[in-house]
């Protein structure tokens, strides 16, 4: 009877930093509980890896390019605008997501590592920064500066030669 080991391997290794995302197989994108991009509204091409790889990565086309268009996608204005204006290099001048994905052999983990990252640039980007309020100083807070700035003053006069004279 044969038996099969059922741990978990850890690996620090940048290919399986995707590791928890590639068991899940997920067909469509979620950005939050309100905001899911469909898995038809993503494109992936197949194209051979760069590098080193001898001839299996001349004759496989392992890597991806994911292509996703954010105006003709579904998610709301607002999110498009700050994706847009966001200035991410991957975004071409169409409007147009890409993503090159090549860091495993495998064509299957690539796509899904590209969904992976993808995934994480929508939420990085649909997280709407708090707007700081304009506060001023305390008066002790004031005091404070002011105390330290004439504590710095006078040790700095105090380092200079005796014959120097103001």
């Amino acid at each position: 009877m044969a038996r099969f080991w059922t741990g978990r391997l850890t690996c620090r290794s940048v290919s399986h930093r995707f590791e928890m995302g590639l068991l899940a197989g997920v067909a469509t994108v979620e950005i939050s509980q309100d905001i899911v991009v469909g898995e038809e509204e993503i494109n992936y091409s197949a194209i051979r890896a760069q590098g080193a790889g001898g001839q299996n990565v001349n004759k496989v086309s392992s890597a991806i390019h994911l292509r996703f268009d954010i105006m003709a996608s579904s998610l709301p204005q607002w999110l498009k605008e700050r994706i847009l204006g966001s200035g991410d290099q991957r975004i071409t001048k169409d409007g147009v997501f890409v993503i090159k994905a090549q860091v495993f052999r495998s064509q299957e983990r690539n796509r899904q590592a590209a969904r992976l990252r993808l995934q994480e640039f929508l939420r990085t980007v649909s997280v709407v920064p708090v707007t700081r309020r304009a506060t001023r100083p305390s008066r002790a807070q004031r005091q404070r500066r002011l105390t330290d700035k004439r504590v710095r003053a006078e040790r700095k006069l105090a380092r200079r030669s005796p014959n120097q004279a103001d």
